[in-house]
């Protein structure tokens, strides 16, 4: 990776104090020091739109079908700085909406396009989004005039749907509701390697052993390589990769061909010169080029002469077109690698009609060979993929419909359930990745309801252990998860080891019991529990308090739910719990703070959550690490006023900690890493003093339950 940009050569020296550009930091001193920036990202120092901007109730006033006519008319206004293709810019959308989307993964939601991340490092400066720094530039004169009321991340994204449909694709919809960011994001791992292309994330030549959650099979390219696996022609090895990563995407089979064929009938791949004379990509090229990247000295550095993949030509015939001209070409010639101008490997025609062949980009009356990618041989040469493409071949109706729900699914799988879209095409059809919970009923008496769960016979811990169970597994990088549709009592979250079957079962035969002869629904129940839980503690505790509660969430059915896809969210690991499935390679305080970022806690809403957490009695398992207590069952903040107490030293006791009276060596608790983290970090010893003070026992208190409040409505989008 290039180093930051240039900077003026010589000059005075004077003093500079502050540290003002990306050097030695205290993650370069310490690298294995807890990251808790991922918590504390996007705030609103970074973002200018101020506090009261709503950009939901913003984009509502948008004229679309105006922006819709300056998006088509974009397509063919060609710019003689980046000229476009034959005239259109379709491709070029196409491929800049795709790999913002792209970037998605299922295993942790993070990654896709719900962001406008593409603006930012290192994404803006991956080598397999070069030139894409020229599309975002061309779109900017239709950002500036409809000004925030239209975010980048949408704006990107509907570049790309209008492009298809200006090419004659009858498109499945399109929904608006992607919030920008202002600055690079902190918690995405994007890789072990330290270089651009370079590939150390698999276990020897096992394609099946990418590393989880990676999709993609090197450091900067969005999928797959384009030559082959390692830069080597074998259609069948890149159909492994094919499989594990657009498996990683949450897309099947059927999709992954539609998505490869369509994305492949528009544009074309550039590569007509030698790749290695590029400039620096945008992070690191100099301030004069005002954030592109990628100069090419080559030619005119633009049109026929650009340079992106490496690889050079068109799929199709008709490149500007939607048609099936990728199948026809596909299916009708032999096919042979060869070397592009920059020196990729591609496949071409063995023999081709003159008038099959894709005219020049810039001069019609010259025609060139086209060209497949080892991920467009793989389409013919594995034999499930095989057998979708002659579908797709025999039925252009077919694959377009396939192609355009599963363009639409890559588009808006991060924007989470059909509740946060918004705009006149969104498509009226439930969809089932959608996760979709009918709406439920809010008109029944809370308060009767209260009083029959605290009359149920139900622990503290139980009930408060059985919410936060079915609350936990939202996830902010993609909206999925949380308790609203109470999945956790249906297959496979009712099996998962982290939710103590056994357990759950008796609470649920509970509180379902309540559920039906109330008239609230059952996720509406299992929170309420919690509250009640939480209120009795702190009842006991000595501070009266109502836990705030919104009724309406509604039930999922098993129809409603795709169980497959619910697996990444398994927990396997909660700190919040004291749980580890198994003992990982990754330390236990290291996924707590992965998981606590994806459900958008701060690092103080997480320290408190933690030390109620453990006196409530809700350990996995009721192990008794961490509880720091002789008062279980009472909401105080004993669990840091005893981690901090220098009375006490903390001792290694075969995988965990015992806390040991210092004057008697008497043994009075034990602990796990997760515990002790919160004394010997010194951010989070912090957050632990400032709750053990004798001042401080009523805010806990509070916090605690501001904190659990906002997990249990992490998923209420119709609260906001």
């Amino acid at each position: 990776m290039e180093e930051s940009k240039s900077k003026p050569a010589g000059g005075c020296p004077v003093m500079h104090g502050g540290s003002t550009s990306v050097g030695t930091s205290n993650v370069d001193w310490w690298p294995g020091a807890l990251n808790l920036d991922i918590l504390h990202q996007h705030d609103r120092k970074t973002n200018p739109l101020g506090e009261d901007f709503d950009y939901r109730k913003e984009v509502q006033k948008l004229d679309t079908d105006a922006l819709k006519r300056d998006l088509h008319a974009l397509m063919t206004d060609s710019q003689p700085w980046w000229p476009a293709d034959w005239g259109h810019y379709g491709g070029l959308m196409i491929r800049m909406a795709w790999h913002s989307a792209g970037t998605y993964r299922i295993s942790d939601g993070r990654g896709g396009g719900g962001t406008g991340n593409q603006r930012f490092a290192p994404i803006d400066s991956w080598p397999d989004n070069v030139s894409l720094d020229k599309a975002r530039r061309l779109l900017w004169p239709i950002k500036k005039k409809y000004g925030s009321r239209i975010s980048w991340a949408d704006l990107i994204i509907l570049a790309g749907t209008v492009a298809y449909e200006s090419m004659g694709l009858e498109t499945f919809g399109f929904a608006f509701g992607r919030e920008d960011i202002w600055h690079p994001e902190k918690d995405t791992w994007w890789g072990p390697e330290r270089e651009w292309l370079a590939a150390s994330r698999y276990d020897g030549d096992d394609r099946e052993s990418l590393e989880n959650p990676l999709a993609a099979v090197q450091m900067g390219l969005i999928y797959v390589n384009p030559e082959g696996v390692d830069g080597k022609p074998d259609p069948l090895r890149t159909a492994q990769d094919i499989r594990v990563t657009f498996a990683r995407m949450a897309m099947n089979d059927e999709e992954t061909v539609a998505l490869t064929a369509g994305g492949h009938t528009i544009g074309k791949c550039h590569g007509n010169g030698d790749a290695s004379l590029l400039g620096p990509d945008p992070e690191a090229a100099d301030i004069a080029e005002q954030g592109l990247g990628w100069r090419n000295p080559t030619g005119k550095g633009v049109g026929r002469d650009a340079i992106t993949s490496g690889l050079e030509g068109a799929w199709t015939t008709h490149p500007t077109r939607w048609d099936n001209g990728y199948f026809h070409m596909l299916f009708d010639h032999e096919w042979e690698s060869r070397k592009s101008p920059a020196g990729a490997w591609q496949w071409e025609p063995v023999e081709i009609a003159e008038e099959d062949k894709p005219v020049d980009v810039e001069d019609p009356s010259i025609r060139h060979n086209p060209i497949m990618t080892d991920a467009d041989m793989a389409m013919i040469t594995d034999p499930a993929y095989r057998k979708i493409s002659e579908r797709f071949h025999e039925d252009p109706e077919y694959f377009s419909r396939v192609f355009a729900r599963a363009w639409f699914k890559l588009t808006h799988r991060d924007m989470g359930p059909k509740a946060r879209y918004l705009g006149p095409d969104v498509p009226q059809e439930d969809l089932l990745w959608q996760d979709p919970v009918p709406a439920g009923n809010a008109d029944y008496d809370v308060e009767a309801v209260k009083a029959r769960i605290a009359d149920s016979g139900l622990a503290i811990g139980e009930m408060v252990s059985t919410a936060w169970d079915s609350a936990r597994t939202f996830r902010g990088s993609d909206m999925r998860g949380g308790a609203n549709g109470a999945r956790i009592r249906l297959a496979p979250q009712k099996d998962w080891e982290g939710n103590e079957p056994k357990r759950l079962a008796r609470v649920l035969a509970v509180l379902e019991g309540i559920a039906s002869d109330s008239g609230a629904s059952v996720a509406d129940v299992i929170v309420l529990a919690g509250c009640v839980g939480v209120e009795r503690a702190a009842r006991a505790a000595g501070f009266e308090t109502t836990v705030p509660f919104a009724p309406g969430r509604g039930d999922a059915t098993d129809e409603m739910t795709d169980a497959e896809s619910f697996e990444p969210l398994e927990p396997i690991h909660d700190g919040y719990r004291n749980w580890l499935k198994k003992d990982y390679a990754v330390s236990a305080e290291e996924l707590m703070l992965d998981r606590t970022q994806l459900m958008g806690l701060t690092a103080p809403e997480m320290t408190v959550l933690v030390g109620g957490m453990r006196v409530l009695g809700t350990n996995h398992g009721e192990t008794r690490h961490g509880v720091f207590t002789d008062r279980e069952g009472l909401l105080t903040n004993d669990f840091f006023v005893n981690l901090t107490d220098m009375g006490n030293a903390w001792m290694p006791a075969g995988g965990v900690y015992e806390l040991r009276d210092r004057s008697t060596g008497e043994a009075k608790w034990t602990a796990t890493r997760v515990d002790l983290v919160f004394g010997s970090n010194s951010i989070l010893r912090g957050y632990a003093e400032f709750y053990a003070q004798d001042d401080n026992e009523e805010k806990f208190v509070r916090d605690f339950i501001a904190a659990w409040t906002k997990v249990m409505n992490a998923d209420r989008f119709d609260l906001a």
